[in-house]
C-alpha cells in the first residue's frame, strides 16, 4: 500500500483531497509495479475500485497513463511533474562535470542523490557498465537504509528527524545481507560519523557494492551525497579494503569540488 503523507492523515482547511488521491494513484506504481490492474491499484492506494477508476481514466485522458483496457501504466508524460523540480536544481549541473572525471577514471558508475522523506533521489547518474538489474536515471528513488548515500544522508540528521525516519521507514530486507534493525543501523550511522564515508556491500542488491561521501553545504551540513558503484567482485576482505582506501579520498576531492562549485553561484 501506498504510504500516507502527514498531509493527508492530518488535512488542514486548505487540504484538496482529490488531488491528494489523484497523486496518490500515480506514485502507486514503481520499479516492482509498472503495469497493474485496477483491483491492484485500489489496493495499493486503498481507494474503492469506484474511485481508482475515476483517477486512473482521467489519468489517461490526460495523458499521465495508458491502458488496454485491463492493465494501467504510466506512461512518459508522467515525467514533466519531476522535470520543474530537477531542471531547477543548480546542484546537479554543478555535479555532473566533476562525477564524469571521477567516473571516467575508475571506469565505475557514479550518481548524485538527496534524502526525500525515507528515499533517497537519485538527482545525476553517470553509467559506465551495468552492474544493478534495475536501471537508474535522475529521479530513482531507493530505501535509504540500504543504500550507502541513505546512509551518509541519515549519518547527518538530528535526533529528531533520525526518530521521525525510523517511525516512517519500511525496514524490509532487500537482500540476505541488509540490515533492517534500528540498532544495526544506528550503529552504522555512527561509525559513518567517524569515518566520513560509508560502505553498503550488497545490501541494496547481490554484487553490488558502493561507497559514498556527504556534500556539504555552506553551512556545513550535508546537502547531498555522491556515491561511487563497484562490483562486489572481490571476496577477500583485505581486497576490499584496500578497494575503498582507493575510492574514498578521490570521493572526497569530487565532493569537495562540487560544493566549492555550488558555494560559488549560491546553490548550496
Amino acid at each position: 500500500m501506498v504510504e500516507r503523507s502527514e498531509a493527508e492523515s492530518k488535512p488542514s482547511d486548505q487540504f484538496v483531497q482529490s488531488l491528494a488521491r489523484g497523486l496518490a494513484v500515480v506514485r502507486a506504481f514503481d520499479a516492482d509495479h509498472q503495469e497493474m490492474t485496477l483491483s491492484e491499484v485500489a489496493a495499493r492506494t486503498a481507494l474503492t475500485r469506484a474511485t481508482a477508476r475515476r483517477f486512473l481514466h482521467t489519468l489517461v485522458e490526460l495523458g499521465y497513463v495508458r491502458t488496454d483496457g485491463r492493465v494501467f501504466a504510466l506512461t512518459p508524460l508522467v515525467l514533466q511533474l519531476g522535470y520543474a523540480y530537477l531542471s531547477g536544481q543548480r546542484l546537479p549541473e554543478l555535479a555532473q562535470p566533476i562525477l564524469e572525471e571521477l567516473s571516467h577514471r575508475n571506469g565505475e558508475s557514479t550518481s548524485l542523490a538527496i534524502l526525500d522523506g525515507t528515499d533517497i533521489v537519485y538527482l545525476t547518474r553517470i553509467h559506465t557498465r551495468r552492474i544493478m538489474t534495475v536501471g537508474i536515471s535522475p529521479g530513482t528513488r531507493f530505501p535509504a537504509h540500504a543504500t550507502s548515500m541513505g546512509r551518509v544522508l541519515l549519518a547527518d540528521l538530528p535526533a529528531a528527524d533520525l526518530d521521525e525516519y525510523f517511525a516512517r521507514a519500511d525496514l524490509t530486507p532487500l537482500t540476505p545481507r541488509t540490515l533492517t534493525s534500528r540498532e544495526a543501523i544506528e550503529a552504522e550511522l555512527a561509525r559513518i560519523r567517524e569515518a566520513g564515508y560509508a560502505v553498503v556491500d550488497q545490501e541494496l542488491e547481490v554484487g553490488l557494492r558502493s561507497v559514498a561521501v556527504p556534500v556539504r553545504g555552506a553551512d556545513g551540513r550535508t546537502a547531498a551525497a555522491i556515491n561511487i558503484a563497484l562490483s562486489a567482485r572481490l571476496d577477500d576482505g583485505t581486497d576490499r579494503d584496500a578497494e575503498v582506501a582507493r575510492i574514498v579520498p578521490q570521493l572526497h576531492a569530487a565532493a569537495a569540488s562540487i560544493s566549492e562549485a555550488a558555494r560559488a553561484v549560491g546553490a548550496a
